[in-house]
């Protein structure tokens, strides 16, 4: 029986869902038991990786317009102006951190964390996009319930005001329109005879990995030079 893009996206999704325990670092800040400086080095690589990301998925949107694809076109539009949107809120994390602008643009980002945007990049430049739709929208379920751990966890923790943690609660929100480009994206892939399922499997599982080492190099530094 041929699958609907409805159950395509459900089965990776579940096929890519992380290992509650695979996260070394957001369950301490969860309890409060994590350091103060694992907040400020999150917020100082975000302020590499929502840039990066943001051009890549410009990128994606251009390969996708240039093959016709426009549901692919319109999902990773969506994504370019949703990395926006993060980045104006990232700046209020940064200072809640006691990081002023020039010292945020000094810092050096470490390996382990910037290894998930790298790849992205590589995507844009040679992943199908029906299939990295798929990959994307996988990983983003994991990352927005992290998300939404820690917009709840660093006020209560650490005395964050709720502007300082509106970074967080943005990705941490439901994004239904967004949902239904994915759905669009992969239909539309469907109907050209892709089969997205493999690449889009391969493509997902490095993203968690490479989401995974960007915890692991926070919790634990000398592990991501």
């Amino acid at each position: 029986m041929t699958r609907t893009a409805r159950e395509l996206l459900d089965d990776v999704v579940a096929r890519l869902a992380p290992d509650p325990a695979a996260n070394p670092l957001v369950p301490r800040l969860a309890d409060g038991t994590a350091n103060r400086s694992a907040i400020t080095a999150l917020a100082l690589e975000q302020h590499s990786v929502i840039p990066a990301d943001r051009r890549s998925f410009l990128h994606l949107a251009a390969r996708s317009a240039d093959a016709g694809e426009a549901e692919c076109e319109a999902f990773f539009r969506t994504l370019a102006e949703g990395e926006t949107l993060a980045f104006d809120r990232l700046g209020a994390l940064v200072a809640a951190c006691g990081v002023s602008k020039s010292d945020a643009e000094a810092y050096e980002p470490r390996a382990g964390c910037q290894a998930y945007p790298a790849y992205v990049a590589w995507l844009a430049l040679n992943g199908t996009p029906a299939d990295v739709v798929l990959a994307l929208t996988a990983n983003f379920a994991s990352w927005g319930a992290y998300c939404a751990t820690l917009a709840d966890a660093l006020p209560a923790h650490y005395g964050f005001s709720e502007e300082a943690c509106g970074f967080f609660a943005f990705f941490a929100e439901p994004a239904p329109d967004l949902e239904r480009q994915a759905l669009a994206a992969v239909r539309a892939g469907m109907d050209r005879g892709l089969d997205a399922t493999g690449a889009a499997l391969r493509h997902g599982k490095l993203l968690q990995r490479y989401e995974a080492m960007f915890w692991e190099t926070l919790a634990d530094p000398a592990r991501g030079l």
